[in-house]
């Protein structure tokens, strides 16, 4: 269970924890060594005057004890609400997956500061309310998918993810159902209000295809096939079609084909595959636990990590050849370096995962590599 900050702390000391015990705080003052006791510490100071060495003796006890209370009291008088209320919000961060969070927010500015980019003469002020309530939406949507999973997930997550709050004991049950209603409550009223009803119907397939992914009697991730298709149209199509053109009807502008949006789409589209097999190589042994069959379980950690690493390498090829053949969509001197590197490095990160023999901890920093390869490949767009 991971702990979050105390927000209480002594009355005198305020910034302190009050974790900060007395025995700590007295160790300095009462390990004195045997033969320079308590006792002798007195002597020695009587022969400086017993009035001098007597008063210096007790200030020393009065300041020992002074902060020996203020620790006492500090322990004692921790706030236990404010405590609570820690502890939830940091359960319910995670409750979020960060890492999706991440994903969903450089995916969203990518595609709007692309419109935007291409566009210089429509930008307006009053539009920035409205991208920061599409983003929000798009939040409070991946909240609910990634919620709705663990809910549905507690046994296979106490095996193979039991960091995660529900998993761990830090949020009830019925605290995540709030919250998962919460956030598909709050991103249907935002996309609705703002977005108009195509991308509200954009909006709620992607709500529909997470239900569907997690929630029995569908359970569709108990297929990889099902799984990989709902992963790729939610994160791949959803995501960069809605998220463009949306941006492109606040701007007034009508449905326009753009090269580098269909480029983007199918290269996240792909990169939604690769993340949809290669997630689950952490996850084998609870996946096998409870009979979730998916391509890890099936074909092994080590092929499905090199078809992940493989994909991936089509995908930069692919970019490169985009660069190649398409100048005038995109830009040569920034396409061709910066994909051979990332290329380059996968390969690299792939090496290592060999060397390690795939130990789980090899495993999960490999699949975290992954996700910032995705990370730069939205922070790239808009310029290339």
């Amino acid at each position: 269970m991971e702990l979050s900050l105390s927000l209480g702390g002594p009355t005198i000391f305020p910034r302190y924890r009050a974790s900060y015990t007395s025995t700590k705080l007295t160790t300095h003052f009462s390990n004195f060594p045997s033969k320079f006791s308590t006792k002798n510490f007195h002597q020695t100071l009587s022969f400086y005057g017993p009035t001098r060495g007597s008063k210096s003796l007790l200030n020393t006890h009065q300041w020992r004890n002074s902060i020996r209370a203020c620790a006492e009291a500090g322990a004692a008088g921790s706030n236990p609400v404010l405590n609570k209320v820690s502890d939830f919000r940091d359960a319910c961060w995670r409750f979020l997956r960060p890492h999706t969070i991440r994903g969903t927010t450089l995916g969203s500015i990518a595609l709007v500061a692309r419109a935007l980019i291409e566009n210089p003469n429509l930008i307006k002020w009053s539009l920035l309310l409205k991208a920061f309530s599409g983003l929000l939406a798009l939040i409070c949507g991946n909240g609910y998918i990634v919620g709705i999973n663990q809910i549905y997930d507690i046994g296979i997550d106490k095996v193979n993810k039991p960091y995660l709050p529900i998993a761990a004991g830090d949020l009830s049950v019925q605290s995540a159902w709030y919250l998962v209603i919460l956030f598909a409550v709050a991103g249907l009223l935002t996309v609705g209000f703002n977005f108009g009803p195509f991308i509200t119907s954009l909006y709620c397939l992607g709500l529909v295809l997470g239900t569907i992914y997690s929630v029995p009697p569908f359970r569709m991730k108990r297929f990889p096939v099902a799984a990989f298709l709902i992963i790729a149209t939610v994160r791949g199509f959803l995501l960069n079609f809605g998220v463009y053109y949306a941006t492109r009807a606040a701007l007034g502008l009508t449905f326009e084909w753009s090269s580098a949006v269909a480029f983007i789409t199918t290269f996240v589209t792909l990169f939604a595959l690769v993340i949809a097999i290669t997630k689950d190589l952490p996850d084998v042994e609870g996946d096998r636990k409870f009979q979730i069959s998916t391509f890890a379980t099936k074909l092994g950690v080590r092929n499905i990590a090199y078809l992940g690493s493989g994909l991936l390498l089509l995908n930069y090829i692919g970019a490169i050849a985009a660069a190649i053949y398409m100048p005038q969509a995109f830009k040569r001197n920034l396409m061709l370096p910066i994909h051979t590197i990332l290329a380059l490095s996968l390969v690299f990160q792939a090496w290592v995962l060999e060397q390690a023999n795939y130990t789980k901890e090899a495993i999960a920093g490999f699949y975290r590599f992954i996700w910032n390869l995705f990370y730069v490949e939205y922070i790239i767009f808009p310029f290339i």
